[in-house]
């Protein structure tokens, strides 16, 4: 039977089923953990890509004891917001971290709103929207 130790000292193999599950919530999107003491796993496209991964913000996340929401500036997801939180003990200390690519920063609402009459015009070809007896059908 299979043993699975999450603590200050789990290592890749021990984070790797809890990354998976994680990352098939979320649409397969990349997750990334380690735990305090140990190298740390990376998942992406359903398939472990590297069980030595050492995340600069896993390492914040553990190190400030706090959930880190930043794009960052290098790394493999360099560009890419983030979204990283600790793992923590019975006593609030962390143990650990696990980060997800965060798509909800990807988009920015308010600048859509401010957007949204022109791109209305862009796929329906008038602002508002034809009726169908107006509807052009290349813009459809």
């Amino acid at each position: 039977m299979d043993q699975y130790t999450l603590s200050c000292r789990a290592e890749a193999h021990d984070l790797e089923p809890i990354v998976l599950a994680v990352h098939e919530l979320i649409h397969r999107l990349p997750v990334t953990a380690k735990s305090r003491d140990m190298d740390g796993i990376r998942v992406e496209d359903g398939r472990v890509i590297d069980r030595h991964y050492n995340g600069p913000i896993l390492l914040e996340a553990i190190a400030k004891n706090q959930q880190i929401q930043v794009t960052p500036s290098s790394g493999p997801y360099n560009g890419v917001p983030v979204r990283v939180t600790p793992l923590r003990d019975d006593e609030g200390n962390a143990i650990g971290a696990i980060g997800i690519v965060d798509i909800t920063g990807i988009f920015d609402l308010a600048t859509l709103m401010e957007n949204q009459s022109a791109i209305i015009r862009q796929v329906c070809g008038k602002d508002p929207c034809p009726l169908d007896s107006e509807q052009i059908d290349s813009k459809r």
